[in-house]
């Protein structure tokens, strides 16, 4: 408002500011009565506050005595070494002078407290996300931002994270070689304090005219109280220093455009739609776990979790006591063990929060609600990156442009128009009962084998991003944990993949510590030449490039080849049989649409990807039949 000597002027303006005010205290009012209704306020009994004021004194306690514990701790500390130096300085050795020595392991204790500091202060700005000026300056030196293409707004994206991750790449490489130089000095000044110790040590075991030994332990003693001195001061000025490197951060603008060395989501968009704190959160990646949940849920819906889990955790218990310890299902005992769980979940689910946590918990979940409130606004997609530990952030359009060009790619799916569920579960179902009654499976292999008619449901297909490839092509994975044909998948692995395990472990890579003495093995045997190759193969889509039929075949001939003729009783005959209707009845939804697949098998099945080492044991076969090692 301009300045004026108008009293209507005047006036009006205080009304409006007035009124401004009152509005802003009834919004004030209105969340206070929300958040009220949130926590009600709950009456306690006399002993329930006796217990709590108990518990508060008890802490109280607690802290002052760990207080004074530790002051009266430092005081004696203080006192020894004060001794300990009286002690070390009336002896007169002729043959070595001691403070020459003391000085020379001071100044090396010295000079590795400082390297120590140093590391800490990296460390502590890596996690403050405040690296040194001299790793930004990376930056434009090695990906300096000289192309942007026009009017592809995909190929900007990808320029613009190609960019990033280099840049990333290179300060976390240079971090690397930051801390393995620190570590060598400190190593080296390890071991000249070691050096010295031990020339301390055989001048005094030399000397006749005192007790070496005793001098050496004691100077030894006054040394460890030096050092703990030095560690006690660096410690507390990297403590102070952390909440500098905050407040620099938060008023440095440079440093919030800079790539940090810290994992962050990986960004499919032109511009990031979420603020610093939401893109934070993000940043925690897919093993964070919002805390205390459950302690800000309504009252009602914690009632119901807590019925939920006591009926879970009582009917298991209740059926191994039952099952292993014919322990009776209407026992005193377990009446008595279930009036007791029902007590500890509810005093575990409405034992009150400290102001701080429940603070916290309402923090992260308005930050999680406005996160899930912005994807859903702009359309986009959050899934767990292939092979990473962060989140891909993409648009749901962009994202389902790479899941049909996967259909497209592999044409092993075919699109059904009606949903075939029941005909699976009964086709299972029958071939189960139809085997058991001939025999061929034991009536517990059948019953581990049946599906749960009441939790059984057609699988979900779901891709995740390889952020890690050019295009970020997408891996598929099937959620079969409920389909029909799941438990005649997992039985079949476990009593296949032992016996591929066993057969194949010759030629079978695992780890770095398995290629070693594969190398070993194979330079006994005289093959390993100056001609030798080293070849690897990427075989793209494996899982669904698996003809199904010979597929089936070399199962079988794989297993005859061994030596069987019979896998934990079920002839091979048997095995193709459940074999083929794990293949060929896996039916998934992907969107709203029902796909069969028709090439290959469910891809993220532990039987499938034994399916496939077994196909491809053949593969190697056919292709290098006379390498001369097996």
């Amino acid at each position: 408002m301009a300045k004026t000597n108008d009293f209507q002027i005047c006036q009006k303006y205080l009304d409006n500011y007035i009124n401004t005010i009152k509005k802003e205290i009834d919004t004030c009012h209105i969340q206070l009565n929300n958040q009220a209704q949130s926590y009600p306020v709950t009456t306690l009994s006399f002993d329930q506050l006796d217990h709590y004021l108990k518990e508060s004194v008890d802490c109280q306690r607690k802290y002052l005595s760990m207080r004074n514990n530790k002051q009266s701790q430092k005081f004696i500390d203080n006192f020894h070494e004060k001794q300990l130096f009286e002690t070390i300085s009336t002896h007169h050795l002729t043959i070595v002078d001691q403070n020459q020595y003391i000085n020379r392991l001071m100044s090396i204790r010295e000079k590795q407290a400082t390297i120590y500091e140093e590391l800490l202060m990296l460390e502590m700005r890596v996690l403050c996300k405040f690296l040194p000026k001299n790793f930004d300056q990376l930056e434009q030196f090695i990906a300096p931002m000289i192309y942007s293409p026009l009017n592809n707004d995909q190929k900007m994206i990808e320029v613009r994270n190609k960019r990033y991750k280099t840049i990333q790449e290179a300060k976390r490489i240079w971090l690397n070689v930051f801390l393995k130089s620190y570590e060598v000095q400190l190593q080296e000044y390890d071991q000249q304090y070691e050096n010295e110790f031990l020339q301390l040590e055989s001048h005094l075991l030399d000397n006749t005219n005192i007790n070496g030994s005793c001098v050496y332990e004691q100077i030894q003693q006054h040394m460890n109280y030096q050092t703990n001195k030095l560690k006690h001061r660096v410690s507390m000025k990297i403590r102070s220093l952390r909440g500098i490197l905050i407040k620099n951060r938060r008023r440095s603008s440079s440093a919030k455009n800079t790539v940090g060395v810290w994992p962050e989501p990986y960004l499919d968009l032109l511009t990031n739609v979420f603020n610093r704190y939401e893109w934070k959160y993000l940043s925690f990646g897919p093993s964070c776990i919002r805390i205390n949940q459950s302690a800000i849920r309504p009252r009602h819906q914690q009632e119901i979790a807590i019925r939920k889990d006591h009926k879970s955790i009582y009917d298991k218990v209740r059926s191994h006591l039952n099952e292993h310890y014919f322990v009776p299902m209407t026992a005193t005992i377990l009446k008595q063990y279930s009036n007791q769980l029902l007590h500890d979940l509810n005093h575990s689910y409405f034992s009150p929060l400290s102001y701080n946590d429940q603070t916290l918990a309402l923090k992260q979940a308005k930050k999680v609600v406005s996160i899930q409130r912005k994807i859903k606004k702009h359309n986009l997609i959050l899934r767990v990156t292939d092979k990473g530990y962060n989140f891909y952030i993409g648009t749901e359009k962009e994202f389902d442009k790479k899941a049909q060009n996967f259909f497209q790619d592999t044409n092993a799916f075919i699109e059904l128009k009606e949903n075939p569920f029941n005909k699976i579960q009964d086709n299972v179902i029958h071939l189960l009962n139809q085997i058991r009654a001939k025999n061929f499976i034991f009536q517990w292999q059948c019953n581990k084998m049946m599906p749960n008619r009441i939790k059984c449901q057609l699988a979900h297909l779901y891709f995740n991003p390889k952020t890690h490839k050019d295009g970020i092509p997408v891996r598929p994975i099937e959620n079969t944990i409920n389909a029909p044909t799941t438990n005649v998948s997992n039985y079949l692995d476990e009593i296949v993949r032992p016996i591929f395990d066993k057969e194949c472990q010759n030629t079978t890579i695992i780890d770095g510590t398995s290629l070693i003495q594969a190398l070993h093995q194979y330079m006994r045997k005289g093959l390993f030449k100056s001609t030798t190759l080293f070849c690897t193969f990427d075989i793209r889509n494996l899982y669904t490039m698996l003809p199904q039929e010979e597929a089936l075949n070399i199962l079988v001939e794989f297993l005859y080849l061994h030596g069987y003729t019979k896998a934990k009783g079920i002839p091979l005959e048997t095995i193709r049989l459940l074999a083929s209707i794990v293949l060929k009845e896996n039916v998934f939804v992907y969107g709203k649409k029902i796909y069969q697949q028709v090439l290959g098998g469910e891809m993220g099945s532990s039987f499938t990807l034994t399916l496939a080492n077994i196909f491809m044991w053949k593969w190697q076969k056919r292709t290098f039949p006379s390498t001369g090692y097996d």
